[in-house]
């Protein structure tokens, strides 16, 4: 089932391939990568999920992966653990599929290091000079 959660995301289409991040939270689909950013709706039934999301390109550079900049994507796919494969069509790049990988961002815990309070040692305080006094 997929989970909420930020996903680095990996696509490819026949004109090429990007990476990038997604969120999933409460069925909002958000996210983006270096020239666009991803902004939509997802559904879960056990497993599936669809996603219809709309993307906008924020920064010059490199063509997407439809050639297209603004679209409307429409996804399903399958999770797995924490890996979800997925397949999206726009009508704006007929017969053109994305095929993309979801790996859940997942940071190892750490353990917060006891503090360890020092021993007192008077003779490690600083000293006042003759003036001081």
């Amino acid at each position: 089932m997929l989970q909420d959660g930020t996903y680095s995301a990996w696509f490819k289409t026949q004109l090429g391939e990007g990476t990038g991040i997604v969120h999933f939270a409460d069925g909002r689909i958000w996210g983006g990568d270096s020239i666009l950013v991803y902004d939509g709706f997802y559904e879960i039934t056990g497993d599936l999920f669809t996603a219809i999301v709309k993307t906008r390109r924020h920064t010059a550079g490199h063509a997407t992966v439809f050639g297209i900049d603004e679209l409307e994507l429409n996804i399903a796919g399958t999770m797995r653990g924490n890996i979800a494969t997925c397949t999206g069509t726009t009508d704006a790049a007929p017969g053109m599929a994305m095929e993309a990988t979801l790996v859940l961002c997942q940071s190892t815990p750490s353990i917060p290091e006891t503090p360890r309070a020092s021993a007192f040692d008077a003779r490690r305080l600083p000293k006042l000079s003759q003036r001081s006094r």
